[in-house]
């Protein structure tokens, strides 16, 4: 089957299957190619079925389309020809030629993208049968020396989040910067607090403030995985009559996604995430769809009302970086709460960041460099949760039936970097993990029925550790 290979742009690498007789190009939704530049049309060209061969047509575009260099507005395509539009570069390959690999540039730094680019993946739109993406090694988004620079930036703009967010939500300033923590981290969060204390309107409102589209999945008991990642539907092409499928995404196409009360639904809908968190990506139909970054879950919990929910697995709660509690505010919040929500509210949150700031500053977060003592005593942390370790204490082996393994440790010290930087530091310390030791590990460590039936609890085996472990010896 021909297909087009994206050479240069912001999508670079990907393959479009030219899988039906005539297909648009451009940057709206409903193209069935969709590319992401701010200087191609909504309905830029078509490229049509034509004898044997296809060719590519102008749909009166605002700045046209190039063929190998020259301006046409209607033009035969042989393989390997190269199709100019806007910024992108597109190589048509014929079936003869779709095993060819086309060498691709990377988007150049700054490219405009469409601020219309909603929930759409990065990948084919919708009916477009997606071919496999070549993996690319990361580009440093910055040059070392500018670092520091960049690393004042990110503490005004927290700064600036934290404020934004409280012309929204009163208090719970720890749980704020917990999610912006995870959120940079690229990293998802398990929410549990009882009902009523703004799990939602915190969450819509730091999407808001991070020029994010946000998404929310009530979680019931008859959902299932397709609700989820969408569904293919049988259409007719009104000219043609031809008959084909279309993939009907689902709610998952989206940057903040709100999985609301997750053990309300059975595991095998609760498992439907896993691939998207982990991969960011969905499988449906044979075919694999790309998520668009920054790509962020947040999954709430009830923790009254136990009957009839599915407790999600160990596997699956260990896909998350933090579990966050959510505490009834003060009584001072409580009264300003009062105040706040029962008159005309005319507070907006601004826009501080947008999505292409949020993936290049996780990238800053991931080079920041940590010691090799740093690194031990979070491993020390995580190891010593793990009951018959040499390494942990008598209160383990006799509270503890299973402990964290080394996802645990990753998400101490990739915290840590970010909790440093979001306090203007270049350099992570012991007291950055202590930070992160909670969060992380309250969710992975599982206390047997000798501590339940003493009323431990695995927040007091954690913070027990955090007592008794000490530094490791700098080398």
């Amino acid at each position: 089957m021909s297909k087009l290979v994206v050479k240069k742009g912001l999508n670079a690498g990907v393959e479009y299957h030219l899988s039906r007789h005539r297909m648009t190009i451009g940057r709206a939704q409903s193209a069935d190619i969709r590319l992401r530049d701010t200087d191609i049309s909504r309905q830029h060209a078509a490229i049509e079925k034509s004898g044997d061969g296809w060719s590519i047509n102008d749909l009166g575009s605002s700045n046209g389309i190039t063929v190998n260099g020259k301006k046409m507005d209607k033009h035969p395509l042989a393989s390997r020809d190269e199709i100019k539009m806007g910024k992108v570069t597109l190589v048509y390959l014929d079936s003869e030629d779709t095993g060819m690999n086309v060498a691709v540039e990377v988007m150049p730094e700054g490219m405009a993208t469409d601020a219309e680019t909603d929930d759409e993946s990065k990948k084919t739109s919708v009916g477009v049968a997606p071919a496999r993406k070549r993996k690319k090694a990361p580009k440093a988004l910055i040059a070392s020396g500018a670092d520091l620079k960049v690393i004042d930036k990110i503490k005004e703009a927290r700064t600036r989040i934290i404020s934004e967010i409280h012309k929204i939500i009163i208090g719970q300033d720890e749980v704020i910067e917990q999610l912006v923590i995870a959120l940079f981290s690229r990293g998802h969060c398990m929410i549990e607090g009882v009902p009523g204390l703004a799990k939602t309107l915190m969450v819509s409102t730091l999407a808001q403030i991070l020029d994010l589209d946000f998404k929310r999945i009530q979680f019931t008991p008859d959902l299932m995985p397709a609700d989820i990642t969408g569904t293919d539907v049988l259409e007719e092409d009104p000219t043609t009559r031809e008959r084909s499928f279309k993939f009907i995404k689902g709610p998952v196409f989206t940057n903040v996604l709100l999985a609301d009360e997750i053990n309300r639904t059975p595991p095998k809908t609760q498992a439907a995430l896993l691939e998207a968190m982990q991969e960011y990506r969905v499988t449906a139909s044979g075919y694999t769809y790309k998520l668009e970054e920054p790509f962020f879950v947040l999954a709430t919990m009830n923790p009254i009302e136990q009957e009839g929910t599915y407790p999600l697995p160990e596997a699956q709660l260990d896909r998350f970086m933090f579990k966050i509690l959510i505490r009834y505010p003060t009584a001072k919040e409580e009264v300003a709460i009062v105040e706040e929500t029962t008159k005309v509210q005319e507070a907006e949150p601004g826009v501080v960041l947008s999505g292409t700031d949020i993936m290049n500053l996780q990238i800053i977060v991931r080079k920041v460099p940590v010691s090799r003592h740093v690194v031990a005593y979070a491993t020390s942390l995580a190891r010593a949760t793990r009951p018959g370790e040499p390494e942990a204490p008598g209160f383990v082996n006799e509270y503890v039936a299973w402990g964290a393994g080394p996802r645990a440790a990753q998400y101490l010290v990739i915290g840590a970097k970010a909790r440093a930087v979001f306090q203007g530091r270049y350099n992570v310390s012991c007291a950055d993990v202590r930070a992160m030791a909670h969060p992380v590990m309250r969710h992975r460590v599982f206390v047997n029925f000798n501590a339940e039936s003493m009323g431990k609890t695995p927040e007091d085996i954690v913070q027990q550790l955090l007592e008794e472990i000490p530094e490791p010896e700098e080398e």
